[in-house]
């Protein structure tokens, strides 16, 4: 069976559809998890703080992973933004019970840099990012 265009020109339409929206809700995942966050996140990168990048690096990778996992178990474009909707407020709930419950005094210890803190923080976003990757199943 050789190479068949058809075939691989559906199936780019399909990819470029998929990652169009994924990148788009990727963005607005980003935006909305800076506003969830007590600290101005832009401010810190700016001026660069580390801990500020490894806290919202790991958040991004922890959402990317549901994300592609949703991507694999749907096809349905509507089925995947619930997918990304409620992986996207999983991780925002993460990140404030770690924030709130966990390491108390977090956003102080982002503000002033402490690199440990904000690699736990991106730690942890991704980890629970796997999990509810692992979730998405029927």
């Amino acid at each position: 069976m050789g190479f068949d265009a058809r075939y691989f020109i559906d199936g780019a339409g399909h990819f470029v559809l998929a990652f169009g929206v994924a990148c788009v809700l990727l963005a607005v995942f980003k935006r909305v998890y800076q506003w969830s966050t007590p600290y101005d996140e832009r401010a810190l990168l700016a001026a660069g703080n580390n801990a500020a990048a490894a806290a919202l690096g790991g958040a991004i990778v922890g959402f990317a992973l549901p994300l592609a996992s949703a991507l694999t178990v749907t096809a349905d474009p509507v089925e995947f933004l619930a997918w990304a909707v409620l992986a996207g407020v999983v991780q925002v709930v993460a990140a404030f019970v770690i924030r709130r419950f966990v390491v108390r005094d977090l956003t102080r210890r982002i503000e002033e840099g402490n690199v440990a803190t904000g690699l736990y923080a991106g730690a942890t976003s991704i980890a629970v990012g796997l999990i509810n990757a692992a979730s998405m199943t029927y």
